[in-house]
């Protein structure tokens, strides 16, 4: 059945290279006015999906619909609605910003007063007026990359998908470009973006959709995830001594393990979320000498949540290949 409110809407979605399933019975949907993440490692499927939903591949099997319209039917239909920003921009080095905006308004059809109201709203949009006259190879990568936003604006989409739009930007350059993500998002716009900072996703995103070896493995907000994942307790321990018998003592502890060593402690995890198991991991690090001066909880990153639910289906994967396992 088709879902009237869906901006993106994907149903059992292939796409095999020779005997490489790069994505295997994807189905997932997104509501408009969502901005929703995707998220995977490198070749994990995210872009082959992206590119099917942008009409620039074509899917073995399976149906992805781009605002109610049918991207293997009808192809030029969809482009209209829609925005692709993919990870690396096509840019013509002896262009200024502003001529590098016109070609593509024009090639896009608008026309005169049009096409100049187009080229001057989306500069000021993406803060590039003051680089009209800038040559391309002469822009920052943070710069390009507005760049590259303001021509996917350029016909207005309702639907905007961005393929790693903050990889190898500065912190300030990804600040920049999430206010812009937000005000398009405020604007009514349909987001569907796809990166490896989870914590910045969390921040920005409505849900989450997670994607591993070609098949989607989670789809919703980040809390979700978060609890979906939590058997155990994330512990933050500061100490007075030194860091490293902290985390010598975690290694060697029961129902410890440790998540990472920080200048001035740990952080660690306990395999419980009962107060009294918690308790007692702090009075035995007391006992054992730890010159414990801070042991609070801590929330779960999403990074942390992600490798969980990753390494959860790979021992599941191991246990189905050994002998008496199913299958």
């Amino acid at each position: 059945m088709f879902d009237p409110d869906a901006a993106i809407e994907v149903r059992h979605l292939y796409r095999y290279f020779g005997g490489l399933k790069a994505v295997d019975g994807v189905s997932f949907t997104v509501h408009r006015g969502q901005v929703v993440g995707f998220v995977g490692a490198n070749g994990a499927g995210k872009t082959t999906t992206m590119r099917i939903l942008a009409t620039l591949d074509f899917p073995t099997r399976g149906m992805a619909r781009v605002g109610g319209i049918d991207v293997l039917q009808y192809p030029t239909r969809v482009r209209a609605k829609l925005g692709w920003m993919p990870d690396n921009y096509g840019a013509y080095d002896h262009m200024t910003v502003v001529e590098y905006l016109d070609f593509f308004a024009r090639a896009l059809g608008f026309r005169g007063n049009e096409r100049i109201d187009r080229v001057k709203d989306v500069m000021d949009f993406t803060d590039l007026t003051p680089l009209s006259d800038r040559l391309i190879n002469k822009l920052s990568k943070g710069m390009g990359q507005r760049l590259c936003l303001g021509r996917t604006l350029l016909h207005d989409p309702e639907v905007l998908i961005l393929d790693e739009p903050a990889a190898g930007l500065d912190p300030k350059a990804r600040v920049e470009l999430k206010q812009l993500i937000r005000l398009l998002a405020d604007d009514g716009k349909t987001i569907f973006i796809s990166s490896h900072i989870l914590s910045e996703l969390g921040e920005m995103c409505d849900s989450l959709v997670f994607i591993n070896n070609g098949k989607i493995i989670h789809h919703g907000t980040a809390d979700s995830l978060k609890k979906q994942t939590t058997g155990a307790t994330l512990i933050r321990v500061v100490t007075t001594g030194d860091p490293n018998q902290l985390g010598e003592w975690a290694r060697m502890s029961p129902h410890v393990t440790l998540k990472d060593m920080q200048r001035s402690g740990a952080r660690i995890e306990v395999d419980s979320v009962d107060p009294e198991v918690i308790s007692l991991v702090l009075r035995r690090m007391i006992t054992d000498g730890i010159p414990v001066v801070e042991f609070h909880q801590e929330e779960r990153k999403l990074e942390d949540a992600f490798i969980e639910i990753l390494g959860a289906l790979d021992s599941e994967k191991k246990g189905l290949a050994a002998p008496g396992g199913r299958g």
